[in-house]
């Protein structure tokens, strides 16, 4: 199946191979006539105006919550919209402390982390005197689930990891880590940012506290972000940002905040970006998730199996198995961001650098990768033409 053609940036782009979903997903036309179809049709604010049009957009923004929600077998109750995955993490770093349990003080995070599920955690421990603790990769580039069973404990306050390595493509044993933090009492927070797409997450089924992402990866905009709590969790927790919509009553000395999700979503939202998200679902929906998921592997066994065949290449993937749409590979003695430059000239577009995972990097000794990933508008051409490209830059280089 053509879906390329779902896509206007290729049309006005014709010599595009995009390369870079990861960082973030094209939008298919009915995700941006959506957002075109509320600033022309529903703009108002929400929740406040007793008014036609802001009813209706108020109407729009909960009913998206509530199938935002589904995709996810998620309450609408335990849905909180942010701006991404980075704040969405952020939100429970400054919030989280008033729901972990005394005599816990540690956080268990993983080697393979990006900076916004890293560095949020490493300031909340410096001030509240928490320490964290990595769970380390194996060469293989997966988790060792082994070294995770000893560091996970009684004294874990919280155990967060990333669904899919945003460097790796490794999909990790969510599960298995979940399970060991029951174990232990502790909470979890799942950064789904890099699998919500390819991947079905069902929070109930992996009985996960939270799980944050971003909508952009989703074929949804810029912007927008959602963060999943348990009920239960969500009402101990205290905002992160107080404002407008957040209280019942306030007065010169002091405030009265609300018990509904709209203590956590201050001021005005991302309304347009929210009814988008539930189209860009929709899209997924259309397409069926499975497809995809077959589609896209596809192309990775396609695209492996080829650069392989390249000579003086690393390429750092785990087991076929446990891999999920990204490469990420280095052409020995060339700078990646040489290779991204040179693959530019002939309009392909890959990601280079240290993406965002600098002590994974050191860990590895190399200073970044070349990274590729894949969507539905991705097709066998596209990485013929990556070929085609990196022999190219072996060309110049030689």
């Amino acid at each position: 199946m053509n879906y390329k053609k779902d896509f206007p940036i290729f049309e006005e782009n014709k010599d595009l191979v995009y390369l870079d979903s990861a960082a973030t997903s094209q939008k298919p036309l009915s995700v941006i006539e959506n957002i075109h179809n509320f600033y022309k049709k529903d703009n108002s604010n929400i929740n406040r105006g007793i008014y036609d049009l802001s009813e209706n957009a108020t109407r729009k923004y909960e009913n998206a919550r509530k199938n935002i929600g589904n995709f996810i077998n998620a309450e609408e109750k335990e849905i909180v919209f942010t701006k991404n995955t980075t704040e969405s993490i952020n939100f429970l770093a400054n919030t989280i402390k008033s729901i972990i349990k005394e005599g816990k003080n540690e956080i268990v995070l993983t080697e393979m982390e990006h900076h916004s599920n890293l560095v949020p955690w490493q300031r909340f421990a410096n001030e509240n005197n928490f320490k964290l603790k990595f769970i380390p990769i194996t060469a293989d580039y997966e988790l060792d689930y082994n070294e995770a069973e000893k560091i996970i404990n009684e004294k874990t306050a919280l155990v967060s990891l990333t669904h899919v390595s945003n460097v790796f493509g490794t999909i990790n044993n969510i599960n298995k880590i979940i399970n060991l933090a029951k174990e232990n009492k502790a909470l979890t927070l799942i950064d789904a940012a890099q699998s919500i797409v390819h991947i079905n997450v069902d929070v109930k089924k992996i009985n996960c506290d939270f799980l944050v992402f971003s909508g952009h990866k989703i074929f949804a905009p810029l912007g927008i972000g959602v963060l999943y709590g348990k009920k239960e969790h969500l009402n101990n927790c205290d905002p992160f940002i107080l404002g407008g919509g957040t209280i019942n009553s306030v007065s010169y000395s002091d405030y009265d905040l609300k018990d509904s999700l709209e203590k956590f979503e201050a001021g005005t939202q991302n309304i347009s970006g929210v009814i988008a998200l539930e189209e860009s679902i929709n899209y997924i929906n259309k397409l069926g998730l499975n497809n995809i998921q077959e589609y896209e592997r596809e192309l990775l066994i396609y695209a492996l199996g080829k650069l392989k065949k390249i000579n003086n290449i690393i390429i750092y993937n785990p087991k076929i198995e446990n891999h999920s749409s990204i490469i990420s590979f280095n052409l020995k003695n060339i700078h990646p961001h040489d290779v991204a430059s040179i693959l530019n000239d002939f309009h392909i577009a890959i990601r280079a650098g240290h993406h965002c995972c600098m002590p994974l990097m050191k860990k590895l000794n190399i200073s970044g990768t070349c990274r590729i990933s894949f969507s539905v508008y991705n097709t066998k051409e596209d990485i013929d033409k990556l070929l085609l490209g990196l022999n190219k830059v072996q060309e110049v280089f030689r």
